[in-house]
């Protein structure tokens, strides 16, 4: 079997360390994920979903354990280089698409390129505009954000993930503000970005509905893996 793209090794994350109330959420998880993996992460409420979204996207840091990308800990290496690590290597895609309201779509897709370079360039423009293409909304690219629907926003999330051709892409309740229809939409793209660009796709995600359409689901109650299933291809 290949090298793994992402690999937890007894991945354990605590609260309040040292002090009277310091609670354990993740309790030694081990998990691996391979390029061009398509996975739905499920459980109920508390279940430590986000948080562990949070140690993969290298938003957070372990108490115990390691998140190993391609054999590699970011978490080893200094906060600058850990920055630009997690920008070149991870998408993300939120229930709140956090778009910046003064821009336009258009450039709100190309800001993961002026964080990494400091400035807009036209290969990145040029790539941008091919991602709203591909989303669909390549006609609104100089529409500000606030004129753009909740789905349309949520689209322009997907393309601003994919900017810098990030070999993982994490989505946390991504469909969670949108109706069936817009909902099942963004689920399309993700599949897309899948097979086309060998993106590996994790999902947290509340939808059975949507999760029983992954390759794979993963089940967390408490902190815990207490189920890992595969699927037929697309569910």
């Amino acid at each position: 079997m290949s090298e793994a793209l992402l690999r937890l090794e007894g991945l354990r994350k605590s609260y309040g360390v040292g002090t009277a109330v310091e609670a354990e959420v993740i309790h030694g998880i081990d998990l691996e994920v391979h390029r061009g993996a398509f996975a739905a992460i499920i459980g109920p409420s508390g279940s430590g979903k986000s948080t562990l979204l949070n140690l993969l996207g290298l938003l957070d840091r372990p108490s115990a354990g390691r998140v190993l990308f391609e054999g590699r800990d970011p978490n080893g290496l200094p906060e600058r280089e850990r920055t630009r690590f997690r920008g070149r290597t991870i998408g993300f895609v939120f229930q709140f698409h956090h778009l910046l309201p003064a821009f336009t779509a258009l450039e709100n897709v190309m800001m993961p390129a002026w964080i990494e370079r400091g400035r807009f360039d036209p290969a990145s423009e040029e790539r941008a505009l091919a991602l709203l293409d591909r989303v669909g909304l390549r006609e609104k690219a100089g529409k500000p954000a606030t004129d753009l629907s909740g789905g349309e926003q949520q689209r322009v999330a997907i393309a601003r993930a994919l900017l810098l051709n990030p070999p993982l892409l994490l989505a946390d309740e991504p469909t969670g503000n949108l109706d069936t229809a817009s909902a099942d939409r963004i689920f399309e793209l993700f599949r897309e970005m899948n097979r086309e660009r060998g993106t590996a796709v994790l999902v947290v995600t509340h939808d059975v509905r949507l999760a029983t359409r992954c390759d794979r689901i993963v089940e967390l109650v408490d902190g815990r893996v207490v189920d890992d299933r595969r699927q037929p291809a697309g569910g």
